[in-house]
């Protein structure tokens, strides 16, 4: 697996932060409390919106842009050209369709700073506009064009997407050449593989961008298809942006929940970021150990997620007091629930805050052994002696005893029981053990190396060798070290390591066995004696 320099991996963060600040940023100016929402409807011909039109007496805003849809498709099916014009009626302009009334602009029609007669006026030009185009594009003529044109965009978007794939398979088939002939190491593989990948995902997407704009463009070219694809985007909108629940006074469509749900995951992102680089640009630094490092990192982290959604639900117009029966009903399922949760959480945050276990421990956990490597909100993850990750519930390592090899200070002692003879003399054994531990690299000298004589064992002197190491993680290869010093020497020294036995002695007399018993144990013991003298 590559491994990134510092340089990148701060590079790497800090683009990210740029990234999520502008997803911030853009998420709150679509929020629902800073969006600007107004009651109108839009006016389309043939899949244009001309302008919008807000409600008027007893007619709601849909409403009349739908009768004016009605009329302008009507006019759009004529013939001849039909003149747009203005009447002031009731001190209000409207706009007339030849001589049939199209609407009356209200002074709610209008845009901010202009009078009804501007706005007329505007809107007057724009559906003359729009008319025409409509009417032209109906005709023999501009349907030819516009289907030539089609074939000849579907042609060029093919040829392109072709050349595009023979550029991914050639790719693919010169990297895989490399692969094949170089023999490098897997490290040093990695690079043109993730290059592939890299270049397939981008020539992938240019396809799919190719694609995608062409079929867009020709969509557009006709007034049908056009309409169409207005109305499945006005679909789609409008799914998305209808209020469908309602949290306190205000109501939330599916785009806000998005966008909240959006902004969240950036905060989330952002604050790994400025942890990371809190990690390994200040902590670091700073010569702080390693566990107390990640405990910062970690509190660091929780806090800016927990400040940093309540600051986004306020600024999102969310009232938190209106969460208070959501809250109950949380607290509710957790306590039946989610307790296990609940307790893994809450024994995470004393892991953090007593440090009772830290980041780089060597610690034993029943049949466990291995070095902690992260600490997170609900579980631990201990790598072992076999590079194994084991993910342990962090109220495991609170309800049972764990043995911390490392914790305050990682000076350790060894104890290693070794058996000899009765007919070995107890002081050059203990020479022997001492002499065994003498220029081993994970030995300290200091604490010294000890000899115990433990006592009288069923077939052999006890010993017990006792050494200290700094290096508890070591400790099974520094037994077997020790172990082979110590066969060799007492070996070289014949000091015999006995095998386990047992002595059984019998008394002679009378074992009260019956006369029949007696007599086969003779008849076989006769039998013995006689095949041995054969």
């Amino acid at each position: 697996m590559m491994r990134h320099s510092p340089r990148f991996s701060f590079f790497s963060s800090c683009l990210g932060m740029m990234v999520v600040v502008i997803l911030l940023v853009l998420g709150l100016w679509l929020s629902p409390g800073m969006a600007q929402t107004g009651g109108k409807a839009s006016v389309v011909v043939d899949g244009y919106q001309i302008f919008q039109v807000s409600e008027s007496g007893q007619f709601s805003a849909e409403e009349r842009a739908n009768l004016i849809n009605l009329q302008l498709k009507e006019a759009i099916k004529s013939d001849t050209p039909i003149q747009v014009k203005i009447e002031e009626r009731n001190q209000l302009p409207t706009i007339l369709l030849g001589d049939r009334y199209l609407l009356t602009v209200t002074q709610k029609d209008t845009l901010p700073g202009s009078k009804p007669d501007e706005q007329a006026t505007l809107w007057v030009k724009q559906i003359q506009e729009v008319l025409q185009q409509s009417q032209s594009e109906r005709s023999s003529q501009y349907i030819r064009n516009t289907s030539i044109l089609t074939a000849s965009i579907l042609l060029g978007a093919f040829a392109v997407s072709w050349v595009l794939g023979l550029l991914r398979t050639r790719i693919s088939q010169i990297v895989q050449k490399k692969l094949n002939n170089a023999n490098a190491q897997a490290i040093n593989a990695d690079l043109p593989a993730g290059l592939t990948l890299l270049f397939k995902s981008i020539l992938f997407f240019a396809r799919a961008v190719i694609w995608a704009s062409a079929i867009i463009y020709i969509t557009n070219l006709f007034p049908y298809t056009r309409q169409w694809s207005y109305q499945i985007s006005y679909i789609l909108t409008s799914s998305f942006t209808s209020k469908f629940i309602t949290i306190g006074n205000n109501s939330y469509s599916l785009i806000n929940l998005l966008i909240l749900v959006g902004l969240l995951f950036a905060l989330f992102i952002f604050a790994g970021t400025i942890t990371n680089i809190l990690r390994s640009r200040v902590l670091s630094i700073a010569g702080i150990n390693r566990g107390v490092q990640e405990a910062i990192a970690i509190l660091t982290k929780y806090s800016l997620i927990v400040v940093g959604s309540i600051v986004l639900l306020q600024i999102w117009g969310l009232d938190l007091s209106s969460l208070t029966i959501l809250a109950s009903a949380l607290g509710i399922g957790i306590g039946f629930g989610f307790q296990d949760i609940a307790k893994n959480f809450g024994s995470g945050l004393i892991l953090i805050l007593e440090r009772p276990i830290q980041i780089g421990d060597f610690i034993e956990v029943g049949d466990l052994h291995g070095t902690v490597e992260r600490i997170s909100a609900r579980s631990t993850e201990i790598r072992t002696l076999d590079h194994i990750s084991i993910i342990v519930p962090n109220s495991r390592l609170l309800e049972s005893e764990v043995i911390n090899w490392s914790h305050h200070n990682p000076i350790s002692r060894l104890h290693l029981p070794v058996g000899v003879a009765y007919n070995a003399e107890p002081n050059l054994v203990k020479k022997a053990l001492l002499d065994a531990t003498k220029d081993h690299p994970n030995v300290l000298n200091a604490p010294p190396a000890q000899v115990f004589f433990k006592g009288f064992g069923d077939s052999a002197l006890n010993f017990e060798l006792l050494v200290w190491t700094a290096e508890p993680h070591k400790q099974f290869v520094t037994k077997s070290d020790l172990y082979f010093s110590i066969y060799e020497i007492l070996r070289k020294r014949q000091i015999e390591i006995p095998f386990p036995q047992h002595d059984l002695h019998l008394r002679s007399g009378n074992l009260g066995l019956s006369p029949q018993v007696e007599k086969a144990l003779l008849r076989l013991s006769e039998e013995s004696a006689n095949g041995y003298q054969e």
